[in-house]
Parts: structure tokens; C-alpha cells; sequence
């Protein structure tokens, strides 16, 4: 060990392995000193400029400075363009990589920048604090993969982190858990005690199951070390595939998880890890439990039905949303590739919610026949397609923000997946896909069936269940589209933006985002065409039409009250001098 503090700046995306990194390292290594952490590489050039700057100013006053930084570790994630610029602005500033990239060619490009030091996350902490102190010293020190091979190292920085963070955090809920179990126990406690008490063991439970599941024990490890049975990672686990460990509580919280939203599922641990996926995920969910109302102008298919069943099959198609991100990624589909193929991801989609929501199996009898009704409804596929799957904006960039951490592009500036700006947008595109892929899966079902008595009592809402009523609610949505072909989509694409769909506590509403179309401007013909024309022709005469208006009403203000009201004026006010005058005379002559 050597008697020199290493003082060093950790840059690294993921909180939960900063936070336990470092206290990790500043509690077990004395010579090694975190003396600030980055988020991003702006964050870190910041910090380390900051440091610059009151060294030379320490020096310049003669004085020793506490804040000098010897060493750089950063997560290759960040890009290799922030290595050079850290080389470029600080040559003699040592780096070590701690990055879960492994690829070979990175790694050769990392090393000819100047980079000293390289480690895969996984490697034993022992030998990262090796690796520290080396690259410190001014010496390289470059790990391979296939060291990480040996099953007799030491436990990794990840697993370590993750038992420490699972440990205290389980022991808090469990301390909680069971001061609030010891209250609901009290007798006579009043009726609102019990309910709030109960809620906050919901929140409890939900919690630790929470805990459990994101930050699992190593594979084929119990929690007292011996031999467990292995879980099954099949891209998408349901919440009901529970290990043989898990406690009672756990599993009371997965039946009743499973019994209140049905479409609730969990990202294994590869996908989930990805930055704000499960935290998008989970509040959509959280959203759907709130009112489904649709506080718009615009007929939705999804309004014929009941709230039970648009609740149902807004989390199904959730559920699928999940299904296909994890069918990409283990087919290893490339960003680029996401546009060409969201003509067949979305009708995937529509396809496995149709067969979930109405049941693979399901027959209905109409005059003495038997009809598969999801057979039935998937003749309408092209239908759909054209109508309304084509037509859902933002779905590749959705994707391709979720599986591969692209920034979205919001108002022409690019926004990281960090950042709450992309996490809003994202959220809201992927309310605006549910809505759409809802009314895809109603609609074959108005065309088909609309008016069969079992359909409308299992599934529509009771106030539009008569003839009359459906009828009328299939001419509404007639007329929808062709409104929409004709003149909304046209003036939305004129206008460069996308209207989308939204869930929020009171219903669904609706918004638009800016977005450049002009290609799609250029596409148009026929009447969307002349619309744009008509749109075009009165934007530029209406100011000067308004002008002209508003030149004849000042006009014609100024001769009314100018002219017309005192010429008005003076002859009422010679008449009322006429009046007095003749009274006057006449009180005169009196006297």
C-alpha cells in the first residue's frame, strides 16, 4: 500500500453503483479517497476545471492544495469521446476505466487515446483497488474477460453493492413492517386507524417485494449461502414465478399483484438495468389505475366499452409492450433497424392483444353457428393496419430509447435518457401507443359484432348498449376518420407536430408535439393537399384581410362619432337651447 491518499473523481451514470461504490471504497481503503462524483462527462469536466482553478489559486498564494484529483474512474458507457477530452484538457491525469463494455475494438481505441487502465464490472474488489492504486502510480494495468472466468475470486463490486444496498433495505422495511403489524393487532382500533394502517402494509409488502426482485442474490445462492434452485429468466418474468426462498409475505404480495392488475410484469435483470425503462413502466401502470375517461372531443373506439375492460386491456397491451422489448433485444435488433421493422412489431402487438384480451379459444354462438371470435377479428388486420397502426408517430424512437439509451429528440434538441425531458416524452408517446393499440383491438370488434347481445353484455358500457346507440357511435367514428384523413392529419403534418393521447388522474386528454414532416408534406395529394393550400392561402391573406377591416372600422368609428355624433350633437344642443329659451320668455311673461 502506498502512503500517498489517492484522491479520486468516480464517473458513473448509475446511482445505485456510485452510491455504494464509494461508500465501499472510503470505508474499507484508507489510502483511497472519492473526493467527488459525476454524473455525466459535463459534470465531471466541471468538477475538475473547479479543482484547476483553486489549485492555481492555492499555488499562486503558496499554499498546499487539499483538492488536487490523481486519478479518473469513468463507466466507458459515457462515450470515448469524453476519455479524449479528458486526456486532451489534462494529459498528465491518469484514467481507469470501470465499465461493463467489453468490446475489444472500444477497449483498443480506449487504450491508443492514452487510457491506463481498464476493468470490467465484475471483476473481484480486490483487484479494482489494485488496479486503482497501480494506474495512480502512473503505471497501466488492463484487464482481460476471460479472467473473470475464475469461480474462486473474490465477490465482485456489483455483488457486493447489490447485498449491501438489499440488506439494509429489507431490514428497515422489516422493522417497519413489523411495528405496524404489532398496531393492527391492538383491539378496538378505530375503522380509518386500520385502513391507513393496512394501506401502509400494502406499501410495505409492495416495497419488499420490490427490493427482492431489483436487487436479487447471485445466481444458484440462498440467502444462507447454500445451493437454490435456479429462477427462470426467460426475458419477462410474471410476477407469480416466485423462487423457493421467497418469504410468505412475498408470495401474499405476488397473488395479490396478480389478481389486481393482471398485466403487472417485471423486466429481467438485463433490461431493467437499463436507465429509467422500469421506472417509465411502472408509472404508466400506476397510471392506469386512475380514471380511463376520455375528457376529449375525439370519439375513441375504446369508449364502447366498460372501464373494467378498457382498465384490462390497457394492461395486457402493457404486458405485451415489455414482451416485444425483450423479443428485440435477445434477437439483437440493431436502433437502425427499429423503423424498418415497426410495421410488424406494431401488428405483432395488436395480434397478441387481440388473441390475451378476447381468449385464443374463445367461440361464439350467432344463429346456430359457432365463431371464433379471435380468428374473426384478425381478418380485419390490413384494416388496422392502414387505419390506425401505420399512423401511431414515435414508436421506433420509443423503442430504440428504451432497448439501446438513444436520446430523444424533443423541439429539435436531443435530450439524454437521463434527463427528465426525455423521461416526460417518453412516457407520453407510450401512453399515446397504448390508446392506439386499444382502439386497433376495438375496432374489428365494432365492425364484426358491434350489435350481438352476449358481446355488448360482457364488454360494452351500459349507456351504449341499445341499437340505436351503437349505431350512432359507429357513424360518430365514421365520421372521425374521414376528419380526420381529410383535415386533422393534414393540418398537423402543415403544422409539424403529432397529436398524442394521454393518460392523466382524471382521463384520457390529448396534446401535440412538435415534430418535423416534411416529408410527408411533400407526400400529400388529393383533398389533405388542398387543405394545406387552403391553409396556406389563408395564413397569408388573413392579416392583410384583417388590416383592411380593421382600416374601414376606424373609418367608419371616426365618421360616426367624429362627424355624424357632432353634427348629432349640435343640433340636440340647439334644441335644448330652443327649450330653455322658451322658457325663460314664458316665466317672464308670467311675472
Amino acid at each position: 500500500m502506498s502512503d500517498r491518499t489517492t484522491k479520486l473523481l468516480l464517473i458513473e451514470p448509475d446511482p445505485i453503483f456510485r452510491m455504494g461504490f464509494s461508500r465501499l471504497i472510503n470505508e474499507s481503503y484508507p489510502d483511497i479517497q472519492i473526493v467527488a462524483e459525476a454524473e455525466t462527462g459535463a459534470t465531471a469536466r466541471k468538477i475538475l476545471a473547479d479543482f484547476a482553478r483553486e489549485n492555481a489559486t492555492a499555488f499562486s498564494s503558496g499554499l498546499p492544495s487539499d483538492t488536487a484529483v490523481n486519478l479518473v474512474v469513468l463507466e466507458l458507457q459515457l462515450g470515448l469521446e469524453l476519455c479524449q477530452q479528458l486526456k486532451s484538457h489534462y494529459p498528465d491525469l491518469p484514467i481507469l476505466i470501470l465499465s461493463s463494455l467489453q468490446e475489444p475494438a472500444l477497449l483498443a481505441s480506449a487504450k491508443a487515446v492514452g487510457i491506463e487502465g481498464y476493468c470490467p464490472k465484475g471483476t473481484s474488489i480486490l483487484e479494482v483497488v489494485a488496479a486503482i492504486r497501480q494506474v495512480a502510480l502512473g503505471k497501466n494495468y488492463w484487464i482481460e474477460a476471460e479472467s473473470l472466468q475464475n469461480p474462486l475470486a473474490a465477490p465482485s463490486i456489483l455483488a457486493l453493492v447489490r447485498n449491501h444496498l438489499r440488506w439494509t433495505g429489507l431490514q428497515q422495511i422489516d422493522t417497519t413492517l413489523a411495528a405496524v403489524n404489532a398496531r393492527l393487532q391492538v383491539p378496538g382500533l378505530p375503522l380509518l386507524d386500520r385502513a391507513f394502517l393496512a394501506g401502509q402494509r400494502r406499501e410495505l409488502l409492495a416495497s419488499r417485494w420490490l427490493v427482492t426482485h431489483l436487487l436479487p442474490l447471485p445466481e444458484g445462492k440462498s440467502r444462507t449461502g447454500t445451493e437454490d434452485t435456479s429462477r427462470l429468466r426467460n426475458g419477462v418474468e410474471n410476477v407469480t414465478q416466485l423462487s423457493q426462498t421467497q418469504t410468505r409475505e412475498e408470495v401474499e404480495l405476488s397473488s395479490q399483484i396478480n389478481v389486481s392488475s393482471g398485466a403487472l410484469v417485471r423486466l429481467d435483470a438485463s433490461l431493467s438495468r437499463q436507465v429509467g425503462v422500469y421506472e417509465i413502466l411502472e408509472i404508466v401502470a400506476a397510471k392506469l389505475e386512475s380514471s380511463l375517461q376520455n375528457l376529449t372531443t375525439v370519439t375513441l373506439e375504446t369508449d364502447i366499452l366498460r372501464e373494467g375492460k378498457k382498465r384490462e386491456l390497457f394492461k395486457i397491451i402493457l404486458q405485451k409492450v415489455v414482451e416485444v422489448l425483450e423479443d428485440l433485444r435477445f434477437a439483437q435488433i440493431q436502433p437502425h433497424q427499429l423503423g424498418e421493422m415497426q410495421y410488424l412489431i406494431l401488428r405483432d402487438l395488436w395480434q397478441g392483444t387481440t388473441v390475451d384480451f378476447f381468449g385464443r379459444y374463445a367461440v361464439l354462438q350467432v344463429e346456430n353457428r359457432n365463431l371464433e371470435i379471435v380468428n374473426l377479428l384478425l381478418q380485419d388486420v390490413e384494416t388496422v393496419q392502414i387505419e390506425i397502426l401505420n399512423k401511431i408517430p414515435l414508436v421506433s424512437e420509443l423503442f430504440s430509447y428504451l432497448l439501446f439509451q438513444t436520446p430523444l429528440v424533443i423541439d429539435n434538441f436531443p435530450y439524454k435518457v437521463d434527463t427528465p425531458e426525455a423521461k416526460a416524452r417518453a412516457e407520453i408517446i407510450l401512453h399515446n401507443l397504448l390508446i392506439h393499440v386499444a382502439n386497433a383491438v376495438a375496432q374489428p370488434l365494432l365492425n364484426r359484432l358491434a350489435d350481438v347481445e352476449v358481446i355488448k353484455q360482457y364488454f360494452y358500457d351500459s349507456r351504449l348498449i341499445s341499437t340505436r346507440e351503437i349505431e350512432r357511435f359507429r357513424n360518430n367514428l365514421s365520421w372521425k376518420y374521414r376528419w380526420q384523413k381529410y383535415y386533422v392529419e393534414p393540418k398537423a403534418i402543415f403544422e409539424s407536430r403529432y397529436e398524442l393521447f394521454l393518460f392523466i388522474d382524471r382521463g384520457i386528454v390529448k396534446t401535440s408535439v412538435y415534430a418535423p414532416r416534411g416529408q410527408e408534406l411533400q407526400q400529400l395529394s388529393g383533398i389533405p393537399q388542398l387543405v394545406t393550400l387552403a391553409l396556406e392561402l389563408r395564413d397569408a391573406i388573413a392579416p392583410r384581410f384583417r388590416a383592411v377591416i380593421a382600416f374601414l372600422g376606424s373609418g367608419v368609428v371616426y365618421v360616426l362619432t367624429q362627424v355624424i355624433g357632432r353634427a348629432i350633437g349640435l343640433v340636440g344642443r340647439g334644441i335644448l337651447q330652443g327649450i330653455g329659451s322658451s322658457a325663460s320668455a314664458g316665466r317672464k311673461k308670467k311675472f
